[in-house]
């Protein structure tokens, strides 16, 4: 067993002055609180939602948070953030304002509201730092609930830290001795997503404290409409680990008892920290101050006696109370306490400002120059004299003000000797600022995806025709053998080698911490890879099939598309996320929704080999990179036959960069996946009447060919098919967009870009659902003959 740090026994002034410090701390970020409001309602900030009324058991769950530890809470934290040392005064004003530094908002460059916490995983490079050596908040979403399958990743972490050998856990971790604490309101555990992942974390035993923080509300809603028996420990009784059944730890405590709260979180760590068990601790009692957010007041839906009840249990009050009962200070202290912390609030509030305001006035003043010098030369003098004044007058301008008016003064001068000089200022202007507001998308280290380059498999003379599967597995098994904190997981992943046998006999060689089994949860599959992947370590997440994916869209949206960019590049989760897909029959094993994925995940790379070895060339790629992906392998092309390359583990498919497949020169087809298979074989049946079609593999969709390599493509053929199986409009509508108007490619066609996509239903079951809803090769000829007959009817007459 793991043994955990115990400290050295306090002495009553010790113990009185941390009490002391813990009551300043609960007392400023009250009065942040307070006057963060405030900011929103003068109409300094746009929005505002507050961490009142939780501060005191927040200070607890400080108290047992150590170095090495991961929080992955909601938007009632900063008094937590603010006892761990990881936000000051200026920090929390400077969220509130949306500031676009990182250095003055540190949680998230201005990308998210006030309230979403983050500390720094990775340093300006896009490099780890040592997380065993900081305190870790993993970077927070609005979704309510949404922290909750990540934090599950963040806790198993541990598990695999501490349970598989031969990891290098540099900067990551001291033997899995790590909790993942987790925070929510009570209103939110109504969620779908909590309760998968308290299941999923109670199968694991993972060590996760879960605290719920329940004032009873969920904004107006009662607890009565929220949770059966209004009582979510109550009704989470069966999930009480006993003699003969794991299962958690289950503690409840008043959120107003300061000694009580301290004792439960010091206990919660231990059982959490040494036995690798989680506990759940129901908060309850606690108040909510100023209501829900500065949308509106709680007096709306409280009544006099709860408002009554909330004034003397509000755990600041009952905190002051108790600090007096025992003598730890006095009433004439503790007012000088609360006074010095409005004003420490009251300045931090100002410097925050300033440093906000500061450098859009000096580009306001820059911009306010020009405009009065290109005035100086133009027929509009006056009016553009006036809007420089009125600019120059206003007391808090912002970037939209500066921008909105420069260019509109640029309509003015367009025939004018002033024009280059404003023309340049709004280029550069855009150039500099447009990065704060749109950078980190994906990776900006030099560990992107297109630090990679192409090895091409090899093959000896002997090289032998195999099953698809064989290559996928081969190469799987190289990777293991390469890389000891890869793992994989996934409804069916370990025992039986997945479902077509991709991993068959890893379970067996590599154990089940690297090779396992899941539970029917989708969306926690995609959190424990999320916040394993935060964590140092490299996991692929199995997705059984690609329909299957819509239960874990919102986590792959909501969290980690957005992952890098909310927290401006300190923060990721390289995760693959491996699925199957493409020319399936029946509703439910057919969809191929790529519009709606590739929409729904910008951030993450969506990846669409056409055959295994494409596939493992790219899960080879990604093993060396730092950034997420999806990869969706061909379900009908496991039994196919490929062959087997002698550099397993080493060749690397390319990412963004899409292949040729077949020259020609009368007509080019755009096409992915399994659907090429279709595409060659109408090829072939074109070329014996004389239409040479050219035939381009996408390979990955996001990025789209980043060479633009298709475009030379059409300044050869002159004319464009798209062949997809989603939705009329859905993939096949965003590779038109990218070609025609990314690439410029309708200056070389010759005709109307046309697309071949499925019906607009989900395909019908059996083999002629299929043929009759998704692409057929001869709804492929059909298209590409009457595209060439509109050219020349004479020598293609009309087939109908």
């Amino acid at each position: 067993m793991i043994q955990v740090e115990t400290k050295k026994e306090l002495t009553f002034e010790d113990f009185k002055t941390e009490v002391i410090s813990d009551y300043k701390i609960a007392r400023i970020s009250r009065e942040c609180s307070l006057l963060g409001r405030k900011e929103v309602l003068t109409g300094k900030a746009k929005f505002g939602i507050f961490g009142d009324g939780k501060e005191v058991p927040q200070l607890a769950l400080a108290k047992a948070f150590q170095n090495g530890d991961f929080r992955s809470g909601y938007y009632r934290d900063q008094t937590f953030m603010m006892a761990i040392g990881a936000m000051t005064i200026e920090q929390f004003f400077a969220g509130l304002y949306g500031h676009t530094d990182i250095n003055f908002d540190p949680m998230s460059a201005g990308r998210q509201m006030g309230g979403h916490f983050a500390t720094h995983s990775l340093d300006e490079n896009g490099n780890w730092k040592n997380l065993t050596q900081q305190k870790n908040s993993s970077a927070d979403i609005s979704p309510t609930a949404g922290q909750m399958p990540r934090l599950l990743g963040l806790a198993q972490a541990s598990k695999i830290y501490r349970n598989v050998d031969g990891i290098n856990q540099t900067n990551f971790s001291e033997k899995g001795n790590e909790v993942a604490w987790g925070t929510i309101g009570n209103a939110s555990t109504s969620e779908g997503l909590f309760f998968e992942t308290i299941n999923a974390a109670g199968v694991l035993q993972v060590p996760m404290v879960m605290s719920v923080w329940d004032d009873e509300y969920g904004i107006s809603v009662h607890a009565r409409y929220q949770t059966t028996k209004e009582n979510i420990s109550e009704i989470l009784k069966g999930f009480q680990r006993d003699e003969d059944n794991n299962g958690y730890e289950i503690m409840t405590v008043k959120g107003w008892d300061y000694p009580a709260l301290v004792e439960t979180y010091q206990k919660a760590s231990a059982i959490a920290r040494e036995e690798h068990v989680p506990v759940l601790i129901h908060v309850d009692e606690l108040t909510q101050p100023q209501g829900h957010s500065t949308s509106g007041s709680h007096e709306r839906y409280k009544n006099a006696e709860r408002l009554a009840w909330e004034a003397e249990f509000d755990c600041l009050a009952q905190m002051r109370k108790w600090v007096l009962e025992n003598n730890l200070a006095t009433a004439e202290e503790l007012d000088e306490i609360d006074s010095q912390a409005k004003k420490d609030v009251l300045e931090g509030k100002k410097s925050a400002w300033t440093n906000f305001t500061t450098p859009i006035k000096t580009e306001r003043d820059e911009l306010v120059a020009l405009l009065n010098n290109v005035a100086a030369t133009s027929e509009n003098k006056i009016f553009i004299e006036k809007y420089a004044a009125d600019l120059a007058s206003v007391k808090e301008p912002i970037r939209k003000d500066l921008i909105t008016l420069a260019r509109k003064v640029l309509r003015m001068v367009i025939k004018e000797n002033g024009k280059d000089s404003l023309a340049s200022w709004i280029t550069s202007y855009t150039e500099a600022i447009q990065p704060k507001f749109s950078s980190h998308l994906f990776s900006q280290s030099e560990n992107n995806v297109f630090s990679v380059n192409e090895v091409l498999p090899s093959f000896d003379d002997s090289a032998e025709e195999v099953d698809a599967r064989l290559v996928l597995r081969d190469n799987f098994d190289a990777i293991f053998a390469k890389y000891p904190e890869t793992l994989i997981f996934g409804e069916d992943s370990g025992n039986i080698g997945d479902v077509n046998q991709g991993l068959e006999g890893m379970q067996e060689k590599y154990g089940e911490f690297r090779v396992a089994d899941a539970g029917i949860r989708e969306a926690t599959i995609l959190g424990q890879g999320i916040g394993m992947a935060m964590r140092g370590l490299r996991p692929i997440a199995e997705i059984q099939y690609l329909d299957y994916l819509l239960y874990a869209i919102q986590i792959m949206s909501d969290d980690l598309a957005t992952l890098q960019y909310r927290t401006a590049g300190r923060q990721k989760a390289p995760l693959i996320i491996r699925t199957r897909g493409h020319r399936l029959e029946g509703i439910w094993h057919s969809g191929s929704p790529m519009g709606m994925i590739i929409n729904a995940i910008r951030g993450i790379h969506v990846l669409v080999p056409r055959n295994m070895t494409k596939a493992a060339g790219f899960y080879n790629t990604l093993l060396e990179t730092d950034e997420p992906a999806l990869v969706v392998e061909c379900l009908n092309g496991y039994r196919l036959k490929e062959k087997m390359p002698t550099n397993l583990g080493e060749f690397k498919t390319p990412i963004g960069v899409i292949e040729t497949i077949k020259e020609g020169s009368d007509i080019t087809l755009v096409s992915y996946g399994s659907t090429l298979r279709l595409v060659e074989q109408a090829a072939k049946e074109l070329l014996e009447i004389g239409i040479d079609a050219e035939i381009i593999d996408i390979q990955s969709l996001l990025p789209f060919d980043i060479n633009h390599d298709i475009v030379k493509s059409l300044a050869k053929t002159n004319r464009l098919l798209i062949i997809d199986e989603d939705v009329p409009g859905g993939a096949s509508a965003f590779i038109l967009q990218q070609i025609v108007d990314e690439q410029k490619g309708y200056k070389h066609l010759d005709s109307q870009p046309e697309t071949l996509a499925a019906k607009a239903h989900r395909p019908a079951y059996g083999t002629d659902g299929d043929y009759f809803s998704k692409p057929s090769v001869e709804d492929i000829y059909e298209k590409v003959y009457a595209m060439m007959y509109e050219s020349n009817p004479s020598k293609y007459p009309s087939l109908y």
